[in-house]
């Protein structure tokens, strides 16, 4: 059983930066690969970035290559999304989700933390 909290969101303008946190609770934290989806308001969850369980091979969505960063501290039991370059359109709330192999299908992932919106104004 793994229990995730994402903190860190907030209202920011556009170009500006925010890091999100997902603090996990569980044991078998070290063992899961880490998502980040979002969802924005009328549209469905996608796909933002994964982590392998021991921080190796990381994948993005096009839309946030170059500009986002995953990473994971398997001693803190927490993984991290930097982002930078903020536009209006990455408007949503952001979700951490754990998943047993590396993967960018949501219904792949076993546990999924509350969200925490990220709001980007222009």
């Amino acid at each position: 059983q793994v229990h995730l909290v994402e903190s860190g969101g907030g209202l920011v303008q556009a170009g500006g930066s925010l890091r999100l946190s997902c603090a996990a609770s569980g044991r078998t934290f070290s063992s899961y690969a880490m998502g980040w989806f979002r969802q924005a308001p009328g549209k469905e969850r996608e796909f933002v970035a994964v982590i392998s369980w021991n921080g190796g091979p990381t994948y993005y969505t096009d839309s946030v290559k170059g500009r986002f960063t995953i990473s994971r501290d398997n001693a803190k039991n927490t993984v991290y999304l930097q982002m930078n370059s903020l536009k209006p359109e990455d408007t949503a709330v952001y979700y951490c989700a754990a998943a047993p192999q590396l993967t960018s299908n949501p219904v792949a992932y076993d546990y999924w933390g509350q969200g925490t919106q990220v709001t980007v104004s222009s």
